[in-house]
């Protein structure tokens, strides 16, 4: 193989500072980041102001902050003419509070209140006033993206944000590991001189060059400084030679598996299955290098998170004929039933093959993904009986929901229920269960409590609407009384579209705990 062996002092010049940073701790709650650059201590905060006078005393509730100073804190990808959220969203909150309840783990259940997690983390906002150019709050944000699942968003928030601190880089590096931009990744590395990149990265990314000399010059000196562990350098050793290893078993994976660790096991035959990883390396699978069926598996999964586009699922289900029966196979058989029947216009083919389509989202759960592909498809076709109620109740779950609601005769007290909430009005609609009586007086009389309230009154919507989410997830737990205060919040403020939606799925989900 080629080598162009970077000069030797160059080598022994970073030596030092990667073999500190390799003693840190991780600066973010994704514990599966790959160690791939050295990153720096965490900032200090500025410097309480003294108060001439009164013993230099600053009372607690100050907010000091740095005029004028870069605000990687306000980095957004969506403007407020497309969120509809103002520039001030966190108002007079304090960053690391706003960063600590952004980073709740919380479910994935109900698509709205996925949407507006995402809508929130790709805002365009002014940075909170203690922010001081630390970048706490787009930490948190793209944090929050990747355990979501979200690359794409996480990777065009980094791109919002400008110049990469060490820190915001490594998680740019882990997008391209799971996307396959790697190479992309590596040229930024080597172009940035701020950025000190940890061994395992720089002899990846070396070998990724063509440069397969100079990568294990590096780790035959890393080895000889004692700067790699035994695990990096079992990975590493075979990474660069996988012949000479060929008939021992194979790696123990690490713990936790990075992205890094995970593409090099790919590369040397041993790649793991993404189905038990972080929702982020399910991304790996979607790349042309995977099996159909990998592709498949790790769509749905992304999918039922909601960061995966319905024509992306779409076009990764028709891509081509099941190989055979049972699990994805029988979802990917219906759907495509299902498609061609659509796709022809045939009312009696629809209705036949709408039901089996349906069970087999349902049991994915992929309905409202479903639902957006083809409500307004459905809603034009003359369909009838059992055929026109099931389009009813999957319109209801799409963008569609209004005309669907306008469109239909109730059955029964349900059907009403559900028209009441899409139509935005339950005055004169009895609820049906207590659900449904959880969700009525957020369209009756929708009265935020206090404490909502009190965030509202210091500009903290942003803050107002993460609690909203909260409070209605444990609603999804038992606590109906959460369903309510969410709801009226999300009204009071303005957000109908996301009140309605979210109780519509409520009610037409399966996702109660």
């Amino acid at each position: 193989m080629g080598s162009k062996k970077a000069p030797l002092f160059a080598l022994i010049a970073t030596f030092a500072v990667v073999g500190a940073a390799r003693a840190e701790a991780p600066l973010s709650v994704i514990d599966w980041l790959s160690s791939s650059v050295s990153t720096p201590a965490a900032p200090v905060p500025p410097p309480e102001a003294s108060v001439t006078g009164i013993g230099g005393a600053v009372p607690q509730n100050v907010i000091v902050s740095v005029l004028g100073g870069p605000s990687p804190d306000a980095a957004g990808v969506l403007s407020p003419s497309v969120t509809g959220l103002p520039l001030d969203l966190w108002g007079f909150g304090e960053v690391e509070k706003i960063a600590a309840l952004i980073s709740v783990k919380r479910d994935d259940g109900l698509p709205s209140l996925q949407r507006v997690l995402m809508t929130l983390m790709l805002a365009q906002a002014d940075a909170p006033a203690d922010a001081g150019g630390r970048g706490i709050l787009l930490m948190a944000r793209t944090d929050k993206l990747l355990e979501m699942g979200a690359l794409e968003e996480a990777n065009a928030l980094i791109a919002a944000a400008g110049k990469m601190s060490p820190q915001v880089f490594r998680r740019y590096f882990d997008i391209a590991m799971l996307t396959g931009t790697e190479d992309a990744a590596c040229a930024t590395l080597r172009e940035t001189p701020d950025l000190a990149p940890t061994y395992p990265a720089r002899i990846f990314c070396l070998a990724r060059s063509g440069d397969w000399g100079g990568s294990a010059l590096t780790l035959r000196m890393a080895q000889a400084l004692g700067y790699v562990d035994a695990a990096d350098d079992a990975l590493l050793s075979r990474f660069l030679d996988p012949d000479l290893y060929e008939g021992e078993p194979a790696l123990l994976p690490p713990t936790p598996v990075t992205p890094l660790a995970w593409r090099m096991l790919e590369a040397i035959g041993e790649g793991l299955p993404t189905a038990h990883l972080p929702l982020a390396f399910s991304h790996a699978e979607l790349r042309e290098t995977a099996g159909w069926k990998a592709q498949l598996e790790a769509a749905e999964r992304l999918g039922r998170a909601s960061v995966l586009s319905p024509n992306r699922l779409m076009g990764i289900y028709t891509e081509r004929l099941p190989a055979a029966s049972g699990g994805v196979w029988d979802r990917v058989e219906a759907f495509q039933h299902f498609e061609t029947a659509l796709k022809a216009a045939d009312p009696g083919a629809v209705a036949i093959a709408l039901p089996k389509a349906w069970e087999k989202m349902t049991e994915a759960a992929l309905e409202v993904p479903f639902a957006e592909l083809f409500a307004e498809r459905l809603l034009r076709l003359p369909l009838k009986d059992a055929a026109a109620a099931l389009t009813f109740q999957i319109s209801l779950l799409s963008t569609q929901y209004e005309i669907a609601a306008q469109n239909h005769t109730p059955l029964d007290a349900r059907e009403a229920f559900l028209i009441g909430i899409a139509r935005g009005t339950l005055q004169t609609v009895t609820p049906p269960d207590s659900l449904s009586r959880a969700i009525a007086p957020a369209f009756t009389r929708p009265v935020p409590p206090a404490d909502l309230l009190a965030l509202l009154d210091e500009n903290r919507l942003g803050e107002a609407i993460l609690h909203a989410v909260d409070r209605i997830e444990r609603g999804l737990h038992g606590d109906l009384r959460g369903v309510t205060e969410g709801l009226s919040l999300f009204r009071h403020v303005g957000l109908e579209d996301l009140a309605r939606r979210t109780a519509l799925e409520l009610l037409l989900l399966e996702r109660r705990g």
